[in-house]
Protein backbone atom coordinates (compact mmCIF):
# COMPACT_ATOMS: atom_id res chain seq x y z
CA UNK A 1 0.00 0.00 0.00
CA UNK A 2 1.51 3.30 -0.99
CA UNK A 3 1.25 6.63 0.81
CA UNK A 4 -1.77 7.97 -1.10
CA UNK A 5 -3.71 4.70 -0.77
CA UNK A 6 -3.00 4.51 2.96
CA UNK A 7 -4.13 8.07 3.60
CA UNK A 8 -7.32 7.74 1.55
CA UNK A 9 -8.30 4.11 2.16
CA UNK A 10 -7.20 3.69 5.75
CA UNK A 11 -6.48 6.95 7.56
CA UNK A 12 -9.27 9.10 6.11
CA UNK A 13 -11.67 6.16 6.43
CA UNK A 14 -10.86 5.79 10.14
CA UNK A 15 -11.04 9.54 10.74
CA UNK A 16 -14.47 9.65 9.10
CA UNK A 17 -15.70 6.60 11.05
CA UNK A 18 -14.62 7.97 14.43
CA UNK A 19 -15.95 11.42 13.56
CA UNK A 20 -19.35 9.97 12.59
CA UNK A 21 -19.54 7.78 15.72
CA UNK A 22 -18.54 10.71 17.91
CA UNK A 23 -21.29 12.87 16.42
CA UNK A 24 -23.88 10.08 16.82
CA UNK A 25 -22.99 9.47 20.46
CA UNK A 26 -23.03 13.21 21.19
CA UNK A 27 -26.47 13.52 19.58
CA UNK A 28 -27.88 10.54 21.51
CA UNK A 29 -26.29 11.68 24.78
CA UNK A 30 -27.62 15.23 24.39
CA UNK A 31 -31.11 13.98 23.52
CA UNK A 32 -31.29 11.61 26.50
CA UNK A 33 -29.91 14.28 28.86
CA UNK A 34 -32.47 16.85 27.68
CA UNK A 35 -35.24 14.32 28.30
CA UNK A 36 -33.82 13.51 31.75
CA UNK A 37 -33.48 17.15 32.79
CA UNK A 38 -36.97 17.96 31.54
CA UNK A 39 -38.50 15.02 33.41
CA UNK A 40 -36.54 15.90 36.55
CA UNK A 41 -37.84 19.46 36.41
CA UNK A 42 -41.44 18.23 36.02
CA UNK A 43 -41.43 16.16 39.21
CA UNK A 44 -41.30 19.02 41.75
CA UNK A 45 -43.74 21.09 39.71
CA UNK A 46 -46.29 18.26 39.56
CA UNK A 47 -45.69 17.30 43.19
CA UNK A 48 -46.88 20.77 44.22
CA UNK A 49 -50.22 20.09 42.52
CA UNK A 50 -50.85 16.57 43.88
CA UNK A 51 -53.24 17.69 46.67
CA UNK A 52 -55.48 19.31 44.12
CA UNK A 53 -55.14 16.64 41.39
CA UNK A 54 -54.60 13.14 42.80
CA UNK A 55 -54.09 11.56 39.36
CA UNK A 56 -50.75 13.39 39.20
CA UNK A 57 -49.29 10.77 41.57
CA UNK A 58 -49.48 8.26 38.73
CA UNK A 59 -47.87 10.67 36.29
CA UNK A 60 -45.08 11.44 38.75
CA UNK A 61 -44.46 7.71 39.21
CA UNK A 62 -44.32 7.20 35.44
CA UNK A 63 -41.95 10.14 35.02
CA UNK A 64 -39.74 8.74 37.78
CA UNK A 65 -39.61 5.36 36.04
CA UNK A 66 -38.81 6.96 32.69
CA UNK A 67 -36.10 9.01 34.37
CA UNK A 68 -34.45 5.83 35.69
CA UNK A 69 -34.67 4.26 32.23
CA UNK A 70 -33.13 7.29 30.49
CA UNK A 71 -30.25 7.47 32.98
CA UNK A 72 -29.70 3.73 32.61
CA UNK A 73 -29.52 4.06 28.83
CA UNK A 74 -26.87 6.77 29.16
CA UNK A 75 -24.86 4.58 31.50
CA UNK A 76 -25.37 1.28 29.69
CA UNK A 77 -24.37 2.56 26.26
CA UNK A 78 -21.66 4.88 27.67
CA UNK A 79 -22.81 7.63 25.35
CA UNK A 80 -20.76 10.44 26.86
CA UNK A 81 -17.61 8.31 27.22
CA UNK A 82 -17.88 7.07 23.62
CA UNK A 83 -18.54 10.56 22.32
CA UNK A 84 -15.45 12.03 24.00
CA UNK A 85 -13.20 9.01 23.30
CA UNK A 86 -14.15 8.90 19.61
CA UNK A 87 -13.67 12.67 19.32
CA UNK A 88 -10.23 12.34 20.91
CA UNK A 89 -9.21 9.56 18.51
CA UNK A 90 -10.49 11.58 15.54
CA UNK A 91 -8.39 14.56 16.58
CA UNK A 92 -5.29 12.42 17.23
CA UNK A 93 -5.52 10.87 13.77
CA UNK A 94 -6.11 14.28 12.16
CA UNK A 95 -3.12 15.67 14.02
CA UNK A 96 -0.91 12.86 12.74
CA UNK A 97 -2.13 13.36 9.17
CA UNK A 98 -1.54 17.13 9.22
CA UNK A 99 1.89 16.81 10.86
CA UNK A 100 2.88 14.21 8.26
CA UNK A 101 1.60 16.23 5.30
CA UNK A 102 3.36 19.38 6.51
CA UNK A 103 6.58 17.62 7.62
CA UNK A 104 6.27 19.06 11.11
CA UNK A 105 6.50 17.69 14.63
CA UNK A 106 7.72 14.11 14.82
CA UNK A 107 7.81 13.93 11.01
CA UNK A 108 10.38 16.73 10.60
CA UNK A 109 13.80 15.54 9.44
CA UNK A 110 12.86 11.86 9.64
CA UNK A 111 14.27 9.21 7.31
CA UNK A 112 10.99 7.33 6.76
CA UNK A 113 8.09 9.64 7.65
CA UNK A 114 5.47 7.46 5.94
CA UNK A 115 6.50 4.39 7.96
CA UNK A 116 6.30 6.50 11.13
CA UNK A 117 2.84 7.76 10.14
CA UNK A 118 1.57 4.23 9.60
CA UNK A 119 3.05 2.98 12.89
CA UNK A 120 1.69 5.89 14.91
CA UNK A 121 -1.80 5.80 13.35
CA UNK A 122 -2.09 2.03 13.58
CA UNK A 123 -1.01 2.24 17.22
CA UNK A 124 -3.83 4.72 17.94
CA UNK A 125 -6.36 2.56 16.09
CA UNK A 126 -5.22 -0.75 17.59
CA UNK A 127 -5.23 0.61 21.14
CA UNK A 128 -8.88 1.60 20.63
CA UNK A 129 -9.63 -1.85 19.22
CA UNK A 130 -7.96 -3.45 22.25
CA UNK A 131 -10.02 -1.26 24.59
CA UNK A 132 -13.17 -2.29 22.75
CA UNK A 133 -12.26 -5.99 22.92
CA UNK A 134 -11.51 -5.71 26.66
CA UNK A 135 -14.81 -3.97 27.32
CA UNK A 136 -16.78 -6.59 25.40
CA UNK A 137 -15.00 -9.53 27.01
CA UNK A 138 -15.73 -8.03 30.45
CA UNK A 139 -19.42 -7.73 29.53
CA UNK A 140 -19.53 -11.40 28.44
CA UNK A 141 -17.82 -12.54 31.65
CA UNK A 142 -20.35 -10.59 33.70
CA UNK A 143 -23.23 -12.50 32.03
CA UNK A 144 -22.02 -15.88 33.27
Amino acid sequence: MDEKEYIIDRLDDQINWYDKKSAQNKKYYTFVRIISVTMSACIPILTGMVLEYNFLLHIIAIIGGLLVISESITSLFKLQENWTRYRSITEQLRHEKIAFQTNTGVYRDVEAPFADLVERCESIISSENANWANLNSNKKEGKR
